[in-house]
């Protein structure tokens, strides 16, 4: 009778869970696979000093080996959080391990860093647990047995993602302790490795494909076999008895015309976020450190890493490593790509500010590495200008990665390889990692979404996979690396192999067909609540753009009219490059810890103290006038705009000089002032145009009444009624108010800081009454004050101003606000009927849906506004304008501005204390197309520059204009600077509203010629100057087109 020799069934859950456990740190590791990793480990072969510095500071190598070390020992806890303490190593190999390649085990349960004793990093070190564990450094590769060696490590007072409390986004704690558990030396057993590396692979297959595919259970099958053939009795021979059970699974070669996943390892960095600055410049030495060792050990490995900024403090803080990463760019190793300054956000700088982030990104690169990046590489920022294709494209970059679209929370983004279509037309070969990860673990999981989150597999045969632990750095891990090698072509899955970013797209470039092309914004349908966290970062972010723009400006106008002034390059570029790391993507939403925005806000205070000196310095030149020449006897004001503005200003009382009108405390008066395009002049104090305002009260209501307009509020300081005089109509809806102060609820699902959710637009309640009161009754200007107590906790005070000047309607605002998780926003109702509002953007603007028709819709419940929004219909609109803020939510005929939040985390007291902001309403007759919108958002912004002189240089003043543009009035000219490199004069211009432009430049300065260039400033095409009309060419634009011109001028 034949016997039965079948064996049991397998079981796909039981043989998973058995297969994991078998090389598991965790479960049964004294018998498991894991116990047989290394070969031999000596606990008591490293001697330890310490030397713990004092007072929080980061000192260099230099000065930490000179101070006094004390002995060490396995236990201590060395603290507190954000502190450094040194360690001096004396490691003594034992003499039986001749021959053998020997480790470093160091676990600080921190972020650590070891040095040679010549004072260069040598690689960065991860304690605690988790994916980013990395506590091995190599020794040698081949002990002589017997001798001795000495490191240093620097321990950081922090692990990978700060010293959060219970969580990683939660406020950090202060006095967090972290123990020294492991400093001992092992021997790997590198069978047993490859054996571990070969399982990660066959057990992610059988977990990852789906179930009912042959692989899938060939790979099961295997899981199975290995652990039933690993006799732990026989040792090393077990191990090779499953290598060739596991070696055979992977010999499977793949079709030769499969998906392709080009691994690419990088190691992301958050400039600050859950740590400061200081901190991050020593997360780039540790984590690119480390790279270069994986780069000396696998001839094959391509890493890449981004942002100019931190390239910059390497060279600064670590000189010598900088060099090492030079030569590895070189030999096209460690490829340095993004093209930017840093990795900043794309919702709230400036178009010109996104314009320096290339410009000052390239020029570093070009200069320390010899070459230019065609990748605009940024895989975390919370949305994407619509500006940004052209932008980008004139900056020299022609391809654009990302990946945060994935985290959308209401639609699932179409695309994945694409072309990415500008407001303008212009487009970008992009391509989001179908992965969905830019810290990608590089295993089989990721392998399958490349293939199965891929959306354009129609079109493109490939897919990018960035790889590397990342945020708080680190990079790839030498098990990533021996995953890859074996999933470089095995049956199953897509061939993958390690390659450039570069090669990448050209490859794409060459062979994809049929792209599908995206139009407009890249909208993020989360972190809406960035558009408002940290209100006073957002504020100085805004103001300052503005003041380095009004330095270039004077500065610009001194070298052109031939004043005794140099043009402050270097200072300039400094003051910039500041201001271009606070624009990092954590930084300016306000997503970061309460230590980092410290440093931020004495960063922005250093820059404006020095920008309005490096002003105050332009102008004096500029008007030729000193404190030397005596006694003040009038001002001089300047207009950096490119148009006549006819304003109400408030000027010092000077004694010989009446004024209009005077302020409450008679030391200021106002004046009006009619200012040409890019011009200075004296204020005349002219009284010659009678259009007045007029403030007054009848006890139930208060009226501000001009030319233009009358506006009426009740005894609270709403608005209720807006009557345009000229057109006679009435704004606010019968019943309804405006200036209306609204608190919501705003607890999101997770990400404090950074999300403001769907659902609080259902919690909205009014705030405390407000208490308004007559101030100014003109006739230049009226005024009112109302006092909010917003809650209990918190209040605001508003003074509400009409001009003689204008139909806008001004909101001061200061407020006091100490809340919790509570959303601040001002609400205005318009009898206007549209189903888009119009938002201010990045040079240019976006049309957004006031209806909640779609879930496209509806995701942009809260969307970024630049200096404003804009409802209009046929003939008529509303602009809400904002001098700091950027949070808009426009539904039917509502407009709502978000003034101030007060998330919890990661910055426990985000936004607590004093704020200063203002908004303003400006009714227009016609659309916003036919409007003066955006000339007047600028207005708002920028108020003229108004200068005290003497009575010599007041005299001796001749106001020359620097440039004007005849005949477009939708052509802004924003920016006017010296060229980099030479005294060339940049002029940088954008067609505004959405259509073609032609139009003059005019100019009072000797210009000699004129090109085209783009954003790095090479030369194009030339333009035809005119130097006895003083005027280019005929020069036509199309919607929404940046154009740079670069002016030689004698």
């Amino acid at each position: 009778m034949a016997s039965l020799t079948a064996q049991p069934r397998f079981l796909r859950s039981i043989t998973l869970d058995r297969a994991a456990k078998f090389t598991s740190p965790d479960y049964f590791h004294d018998i498991n696979l894991h116990s047989r990793l290394y070969s031999r480990r000596a606990t008591n072969a490293v001697e330890l000093e310490f030397y713990s510095v004092p007072d929080l500071k980061r000192i260099p190598f230099d000065k930490a080996v000179k101070q006094t070390f004390a002995p060490a020992s396995l236990g201590m806890s060395f603290g507190p959080s954000w502190s450094t303490h040194w360690f001096k190593l004396k490691i003594k190999i034992p003499d039986d391990w001749a021959g053998q390649q020997v480790e470093l085990h160091w676990d600080s349960n921190s972020e650590a860093m070891i040095w040679s004793t010549d004072g260069i990093p040598r690689q960065g070190l991860t304690g605690d647990k988790g994916n980013d564990r990395r506590t091995e450094y190599p020794l040698v590769k081949s002990a002589k047995g017997g001798e001795t060696l000495h490191l240093y490590v620097e321990m950081a007072c922090n692990g990978m993602f700060g010293t959060g409390k219970n969580g990683v986004i939660n406020p950090p704690e202060d006095n967090r302790t972290f123990q020294l558990a492991k400093a001992e030396i092992v021997v790997p057993n590198k069978p047993a490795w490859e054996l571990y590396y070969d399982m990660q692979v066959i057990l992610g297959m059988a977990n990852e494909l789906a179930n009912d595919t042959a692989r899938a259970q060939e790979a099961l099958y295997t899981c199975n076999q290995v652990v039933d053939s690993y006799d732990r009795s026989h040792g090393d021979s077990a191990i090779q008895k499953c290598l060739a059970i596991t070696k055979e699974f992977l010999s499977k070669k793949g079709a030769p015309e499969g998906h392709r996943v080009t691994a690419v390892g990088n190691c992301h960095i958050d400039t600050a976020w859950l740590w400061p600055y200081a901190e991050t410049r020593r997360k780039t030495a540790r984590s690119w450190s480390t790279q270069l060792r994986l780069i000396e050990e696998y001839p094959e490995y391509v890493f890449v890493c981004s942002q100019a900024q931190q390239l910059e403090w390497l060279a600064q803080d670590y000189p010598k490593l900088f060099e090492e990463v030079k030569q590895a760019s070189k030999k096209g190793r460690f490829q340095v790509i993004g093209s930017t300054w840093v990795e900043m956000d794309c919702n709230l700088p400036s178009g010109e500010g996104l314009c320096r982030q290339f410009l000052y990104g390239q020029r570093f690169y070009e200069k320390n590495f010899g070459s230019r990046s065609s990748i605009f590489w940024l895989p975390d920022t919370f949305g994407y200008s619509a500006q940004l294709p052209q932008i980008a494209r004139l900056a020299g970059a022609r391809y654009f990665f990302t990946q945060k679209l994935s985290w959308n929370n209401i639609n699932k983004f179409p695309n994945t390889t694409f072309n990415w279509v500008g407001l303008d037309g212009t487009k970008i070969l992009t391509h989001m990692a179908p992965c969905e990860s830019y810290n990608a673990q590089a295993d089989v999981g990721d392998m399958v979404r490349s293939i199965k989150n891929n959306r354009d597999l129609a079109f493109s045969n490939q897919s990018l996979m960035p790889y590397g632990n990342g945020d708080g750095g680190g990079g790839p891990q030498r098990a990533m690396l021996e995953r890859i090698r074996r999933m470089k072509d095995v049956d199953g899955l897509p061939r993958c192999e390690m390659g450039g970013v570069e090669s990448f797209f050209e490859d794409v470039e060459q062979h994809a067909n049929g792209l599908q092309e995206w139009k407009g914004e890249l909208y993020f349908e989360l972190h809406r609540g960035t558009y408002t966290s940290q209100a006073a970062i957002k504020r100085y972010n805004r103001k300052l753009e503005f003041l380095l723009r009004e330095v270039e400006i004077a500065s610009t106008f001194c070298l052109g009219v031939g004043r005794d002034h140099q043009y402050p390059k270097a200072d300039l570029d400094l003051l910039w490059k500041d201001l271009l790391l606070n624009q990092f993507h954590d930084v300016l939403p306000g997503s970061s810890i309460e230590l980092a925005n410290i440093d931020v806000r004495a960063i922005y205070r250093d820059v404006e103290k020095k920008g309005q000196q490096l002003l105050n310095n332009c102008l004096d030149a500029l008007y030729q006038t000193s404190a030397a020449d005596g006694e003040t006897e009038g001002h001089v004001v300047f207009n950096s705009l490119g148009w006549t503005r006819s304003e109400i200003i408030e000027v010092p009382v000077l004694k010989k000089v009446g004024m209009g009108q005077y302020s409450d405390e008679k030391n200021t008066g106002y004046a009006r002032v009619e200012a040409s395009a890019f011009q200075y002049q004296d204020i005349s104090h002219d009284t010659s145009n009678k259009d007045t305002v007029k403030g007054s009260s009848n006890g139930l209501e208060i009226i501000l009444e001009n030319s233009w307009v009358k506006a009426t509020f009740d005894l609270h300081g709403r608005l209720v009624s807006l009557y345009d005089l000229n057109e006679m109509r009435e704004l606010i809806p019968e019943g309804q108010t405006g200036n209306k102060m609204k608190l919501y609820e705003d607890i999101p699902l997770y990400w404090d800081a950074w999300d403001v959710e769907i659902y609080h637009m259902n919690t909205g309640r009014n705030a405390g009454l407000g208490k308004a009161r007559l101030n100014e009754v003109g006739p230049l200007r009226a005024s009112i004050t109302v006092e909010h107590p917003l809650t209990e906790t918190s209040s605001a005070v508003q003074t509400i101003v009409l001009t003689a000047a204008s139909p806008r309607l001004d909101f001061h605002m200061t407020a006091d606000w100490h809340e919790s998780r509570t959303l601040l926003k001002v609400e205005f109702m318009w009898d206007i009927n549209s189903d888009f509002a119009t938002y201010d953007s990045q040079f240019g603007v976006i049309q957004r849906p006031t209806t909640y028709n779609t879930s496209h819709d509806y995701a942009k419940f809260e969307v970024c506004g630049h200096k404003f929004a804009d409802l209009s219909e046929h003939g008529y609109g509303v602009a809400l304008l904002n001098d700091c803020k950027f949070g808009y939510s426009t539904h039917g005929n509502t407009m709502r501005l978000s003034l101030l939040r007060s998330p919890k985390a990661p910055d426990l007291n985000c936004d607590m204390g004093h704020h200063e902001f203002s908004f303003a309403v400006l009714p227009h007759k016609g659309t916003f197309h036919e409007s003066s919108v955006v000339r007047e958002s600028y207005q708002f912004n920028v108020p003229l520059s108004i200068r005290p002189v003497s009575g010599k240089a007041l005299k001796a003043l001749r106001p020359a204009s620097l440039f004007e543009i005849e005949g477009a009035k939708n052509v802004i000219l924003d920016t006017v600077k010296r060229a980099e490199d030479s005294d060339h004069i940049i002029v940088r211009l954008h067609e505004a509203y959405g259509g073609r432009a032609m139009f003059k430049l005019k100019s009072g300065l000797n210009i000699l010629c004129i090109e085209r260039c783009n954003i790095l400033e090479d030369s194009d095409a030339e333009v035809a100057f005119n130097a006895e009309e003083q005027a280019s060419e005929w020069l036509v634009m199309s919607a929404f087109e940046i154009l740079t011109l670069k002016l030689k001028v004698k």
